[in-house]
Formats: structure tokens, C-alpha cells, sequence
């Protein structure tokens, strides 16, 4: 065994576990990119990731690998960035303990992100949120608890990982009925819930008797359900509701997309940017402007405002046939 693996579980047990105390969220992600950047390199050179120094971890090792995720495995350069993200924090602390490569990794260090485009958010108008709650079948065991976390995302804008981490005893339903949830970043919050969600939760937890540290949403085999089970709940519902709304064939609808939906519906409804930051548990308020540019609404009252006097503002309509086609292409 070279120097290499002892400084890799140095890095964990030592450095991220002990040091930053670092989440296992955190933990799980810079362990998938150690473990897709070894496979690379025992690809190309054949050795075995025990047998590897860092010197076969140079900045044209790590340079080709992040070009494979892209070109390869199809990863976007958000994804490339965050791979990166966590072999620079390797090699920081690689730093530390291996003076004698500091040449090696000052090289590595020196790749950049890439800059990446920001899109606009994707999220469900009423019709379509209406219709994806309304496909779940309450008839049926799965279909209640279904309709459940639907609703309780949609009106929360709880992050998937905070939904599959609910337990009975997270949710207040009497006085004051809210949720609490530890979220991203260890930031513990409250989030009040609205008389629907309530109605609809305490419907789904009637005549189960259950503590309250069992998961508030679990399989038939009462354990929690994993990221992935919630993203194919929501999928499937949402492909059962495209067929009484079409325009919900052409959105890709996640869990982060009712997350996405909860904070338009209080953007709509006048609630502060900042205040819609703490529903949401942003570090900032910054992360939250990206809903003011994607709300269609807000900029066409905000353009309303500028018109001149006396005129009626109104979107542009082509006068003529002929014109209406060829806009439409």
C-alpha cells in the first residue's frame, strides 16, 4: 500500500469527520467523486486504486477525468464543478501532510470551475399543481400517503431529503400546527403549516399506530423512503396527471420542482424576498432572487407601471396572418 491510501482515509476520518464534521450528505458526495476519479485512473494506467501515489493524481490525470464526466458520462458542468470542488479539497489537505508534492499540487489546485448558465427555475402554476394532487388514488394505502407528501411539499417547499427525513414527531398538528426539519447546512427550522395540509396530514396519520420516531412517510415495510422512491412517486403522479393537463408533458416535475412551486405561490401572494429565504433555509437571500426572474407576472406589472398615460399595456399580437406563422417558427 502506497502513501496515497492512508492520506485518502486520512482525508475522511480525520479531515472531514472529525475536523469540519462534515455532513453525511457531504461525506457521500466527495466519496462518489474519489471513487469515479480512481476507476478513471485505474482505467488508463492499470494500476489498482491501493497501488496509486499522488504523483499519478497530476493535474492532467485530474484535467482528463473532469473532461470525461462531460463528454463521457454526459455530467453537466454544474455536476463537473462540484467533482472538482471535492478533489481540491483533497489536495489541500494533501498539502498539509505531503510538502514534497507541493509543485503537483499547486497545479492541481490551479483548475478553475467552469462558468455555468443559470436557467430559469421550473415550477407548477395552479392548474397544474391542482392536477398533479388530484392524480394519487386516496383509495388506496399508497395513494393517501402519496397525496400526503405531495401536498406537504407543495405547500412547505421541504428539500427531498428533508421529506424522506421526517418523523412522526416532526409535525405539529394542534396549536400552532407547523413542521420541523434540520436542513441543509445542519440549520434547524419550523415551518408553519396551512388548515389544508393539516386536514390532509391528520387523515393520513388516522389509525396508525405508530411512536413518534417512526419516518411520517414510509414504505409498506415501515422504513423511511429513500431520495430516489420520492423522486419516482412524484414522476409517475406527474405523468398520470399530464393526461388532464398537456402542459404538464413538457415539464420535467421533481420534488425540488414543489420546492420550487411553494416559493412562486408566496412570491404571488406578496411575501418579502428575505422572509421566503428562511422559509426555505437559504444561507442567503441572494439564492432566493433567482424566483423574482423567474416570475413572468411580477416583470409584466412592473412594465404596467412604465406605460405611458393613457395608453392600455398589452402583449404584442401580429396583425396578420402571415406574421403569426412565422413568429411561431
Amino acid at each position: 500500500m502506497t502513501a496515497f491510501a492512508p492520506l485518502l482515509q486520512a482525508f475522511f476520518t480525520d479531515r472531514l469527520m472529525t475536523q469540519n464534521g462534515a455532513s453525511p450528505h457531504t461525506i457521500a458526495s466527495y466519496r462518489d467523486t474519489l471513487k469515479l476519479l480512481l476507476a478513471h485512473v485505474h482505467q488508463h494506467t492499470g494500476k489498482l486504486p491501493a497501488q496509486l501515489d499522488l504523483s499519478d493524481l497530476n493535474a492532467e490525470t485530474v484535467g482528463r477525468f473532469l473532461h470525461d464526466l462531460e463528454t463521457v458520462r454526459g455530467n453537466s458542468a454544474a455536476t463537473r464543478n462540484t467533482r472538482l470542488a471535492a478533489i481540491h479539497s483533497l489536495f489541500r489537505y494533501a498539502s498539509l501532510r505531503t510538502p514534497e508534492h507541493a509543485d503537483l499540487i499547486s497545479r492541481v489546485l490551479s483548475i478553475q470551475a467552469k462558468r455555468t448558465t443559470k436557467t430559469i427555475v421550473n415550477f407548477l402554476n395552479r392548474v397544474e399543481l391542482d392536477a398533479l394532487l388530484a392524480a394519487p388514488d386516496r383509495s388506496t394505502w399508497h395513494g393517501r400517503r402519496d397525496h400526503a407528501l405531495l401536498v406537504l411539499a407543495a405547500q412547505t417547499g421541504l428539500r427531498v431529503a428533508e421529506l424522506a427525513a421526517l418523523t412522526i414527531r416532526d409535525v405539529e398538528l394542534a396549536t400552532g400546527p407547523h413542521v420541523f426539519c434540520c436542513g441543509k447546512g445542519r440549520k434547524e427550522r419550523c415551518t408553519p403549516l396551512s388548515a389544508h395540509t393539516v386536514s390532509v396530514l391528520a387523515a393520513w396519520l388516522s389509525g396508525q399506530r405508530r411512536n413518534g420516531t417512526e419516518p411520517l412517510f414510509s414504505t409498506r415495510r415501515d422504513t423511511a423512503m429513500s431520495h430516489d422512491a420520492v423522486a419516482r412517486l412524484v414522476a409517475k403522479h406527474a405523468a398520470t396527471a399530464a393526461s388532464t393537463c398537456p402542459s404538464l408533458q413538457d415539464k420535467n416535475v421533481t420534488p425540488h420542482t414543489l420546492r420550487h412551486t411553494a416559493a412562486m405561490n408566496l412570491l404571488h401572494a406578496g411575501v418579502d424576498i428575505t422572509v421566503i429565504a428562511l422559509w426555505l433555509g437559504h444561507e442567503s437571500p441572494t439564492t432566493t432572487r433567482v424566483y423574482l426572474h423567474a416570475d413572468m407576472a411580477l416583470k409584466e406589472r412592473a412594465i404596467a407601471r412604465t406605460a405611458p398615460p393613457d395608453t392600455n399595456p398589452t402583449r404584442y399580437q401580429a396583425t396578420d396572418d402571415l406574421l403569426a406563422f412565422l413568429d411561431q417558427l
